[in-house]
């Protein structure tokens, strides 16, 4: 496995596998890798003959300096995950190289970012689109693989590959989850026992909403109250929002129709603050 900090000699390695005819896959990552990482990578590898990782926490991302300061970087541990896990490649720039003095270009995420996790923390997006931008640029993959738990962040960046015309095929992994139905998270570490057993909350109040839809029920406003209800009564859980979506638009939408529709809902347990969804049919 190779590993890399700057974008020249990444750019060479990647463009030099593809003009022998290989593909290369990118999974992106802010490190801190766990299973869920893992089935991103084996997917990656069944999508392409060649598979990168970048490992790069992205300032651009947070909005409270002491949430990225608090955020996990075991880079020799996930190094080492790459490597037992067949990664080609890792790219692992420093801050200094992504963001040098003098720079300046941002890329505008658009109306998707306007909306639910949008407001709560301005500039995320922006930092995402152009991080993601970045990356893409470096390692110039034929596929780039991202998880279905951060599904906002996947709609723009679908958005964004189609509307810059990148030329990279956007595959979505369903959402890994612990035994006990947690959404798998780097986050997760930071729970305290207590929170960390009363996080369940928020995918039993999805996976209620999922079974009532699968039964039948299409009103998004009662599905909504019962997912309410659930989350409610975890004396633990703080809710921020809790919405159904189109899975394309985000658009909130009343009736769940043909193409199905979304829960997505963020929620804080102590200081942590977590996300999850899940699809409605």
């Amino acid at each position: 496995m190779e590993v890399f900090d700057q974008p020249a000699p990444m750019r060479d390695w990647s463009i030099s596998h593809r003009c022998a005819g290989r593909s290369v896959a990118v999974v992106p990552t802010m490190g801190a890798l766990h299973r869920g990482h893992l089935e991103l990578i084996e997917v990656a590898a069944r999508r392409a003959d060649r598979v990168v990782v970048t490992i790069f926490v992205n300032p651009l991302q947070f909005n409270q300096p002491i949430d990225f300061d608090r955020y996990p970087r075991p880079i020799d541990d996930d190094l080492a995950t790459c490597d037992r896990a067949g990664v080609a490649a890792v790219y692992a720039p420093t801050a200094a190289v992504m963001y040098p003095p003098g720079h300046q270009t941002r890329v505008a995420p658009g109306e998707l970012a306007e909306r639910l996790e949008g407001p709560r923390r301005p500039g995320h997006f922006e930092g995402v689109t152009t991080v993601v931008t970045k990356l893409f640029g470096a390692t110039c993959p034929d596929v780039a693989v991202f998880g279905e738990k951060d599904f906002q962040q996947l709609a723009i960046i679908r958005r964004m590959t189609a509307d810059l015309d990148l030329g990279v095929e956007i595959v979505a992994v369903p959402t890994v989850r612990e035994p006990d139905g947690l959404a798998l998270s780097s986050r997760n570490a930071r729970l305290s026992p207590g929170d960390r057993a009363a996080a369940v909350v928020l995918s039993r109040a999805l996976s209620a909403a999922a079974e009532s839809a699968a039964a039948g029920e299409t009103d998004t406003g009662r599905l909504r109250q019962l997912a309410d209800e659930i989350i409610a009564a975890e004396p633990a859980a703080e809710p921020e929002y809790l919405e159904v979506v189109a899975p394309d638009t985000l658009d909130r939408v009343t009736t769940i129709g043909r193409d199905g529709a979304v829960m997505l809902t963020a929620a804080w347990f102590g200081g942590v603050r977590l996300i999850d969804n899940r699809r409605l049919a």
